[in-house]
């Protein structure tokens, strides 16, 4: 699936797509909450309320870059907390490199924030150590988010990420700490969401008078469009999170900014519009 901003052009690259099994994240997303609204269906719900997620890349190539957002889980990782994110084995590099982007190619990779299902495939498993998986690329990583990561914290499990994902590109001097608002290139900026954690951004792409933006976790799910009340349990700041949600639909609704979801399934991405007392995403 790929996008068309002027010049730019996004293309995603699935690792995982799964429905059900996210009450953990969202707990107000009940069947029955779900259900009344009906635009979440097929793309986003199924008929019995069910939500559908995804776990994606999204590559952004200009006519000078090419950039990676989020790297997903990647394979043969540890301690993760989800079980089933333990051990994978899929064909991500395969489906990227089938999309013309063989990871040798990639010069620029994007961490939104540091959770687990963003900086997995910044490491692969080579000989029994960890190793950039994108050798020509630099890793942003926002300056605030590494500080958080990198001092007190209340998640037990950060440290085996650190170990694992994102060590090993700091080792080989190939990280960059930005600022939340950073200008990666002409058509490409950060844009700071915090509240999911604290130096959460989402990315801005405008090229030729047309515009989109990368989620990020400001949003995990759609239903977050018509209930921009409901925070992720995975949310540094409940609070935050809310009024960052809040503030970003009301600035995006009715424009022409393509949204494209991190975690969206289906379709992925839409436009933000107002529905009655929230908004919903069309086409």
């Amino acid at each position: 699936m790929e996008w068309r901003i002027g010049r730019v052009k996004v293309t995603k690259i699935v690792e995982l797509e799964v429905t059900g099994g996210s009450r953990f994240l969202l707990p107000q997303a009940t069947y029955d909450e779900i259900r009344p609204i009906g635009w979440l269906c097929p793309d986003f719900a199924d008929q019995q309320g069910r939500l559908k997620m995804s776990i994606h890349a999204l590559v952004v190539e200009t006519p000078r870059r090419r950039i990676i957002v989020d790297t997903c889980l990647g394979n043969d990782k540890e301690g993760r907390r989800i079980p089933g994110w333990n051990r994978l084995q899929t064909q991500f590099l395969a489906d990227l490199a089938a999309a013309g982007y063989p990871r040798e190619t990639i010069d620029t990779v994007v961490c939104t924030h540091l959770h687990v299902d963003h900086v997995g495939w910044n490491t692969m498993l080579v000989d029994g150590r960890w190793v950039p998986t994108f050798p020509n690329a630099r890793y942003l990583m926002g300056r605030v988010e590494y500080a958080h990561w990198t001092g007190r914290h209340d998640r037990d499990d950060i440290g085996v990420v650190f170990a694992d994902s994102i060590a090993p590109v700091w080792e080989s001097g190939l990280v960059d700490l930005v600022e939340t608002g950073h200008r990666i290139c002409d058509e490409v900026s950060l844009v700071p969401t915090p509240g999911h954690t604290p130096g959460h951004v989402s990315v801005r792409i405008a090229a030729d008078a047309e515009e989109a933006l990368i989620t990020g976790d400001f949003m995990h799910h759609p239903c977050q469009i018509a209930r921009p009340e409901w925070s992720s349990t995975a949310d540094s700041d409940p609070e935050l999170a809310r009024t960052t949600r809040e503030t970003m639909l009301a600035r995006l609704a009715g424009t022409p900014v393509l949204v494209i979801g991190t975690h969206f399934a289906g379709r992925t991405a839409g436009h933000v519009v107002r529905d009655a007392a929230a908004f919903r995403l069309a086409r």
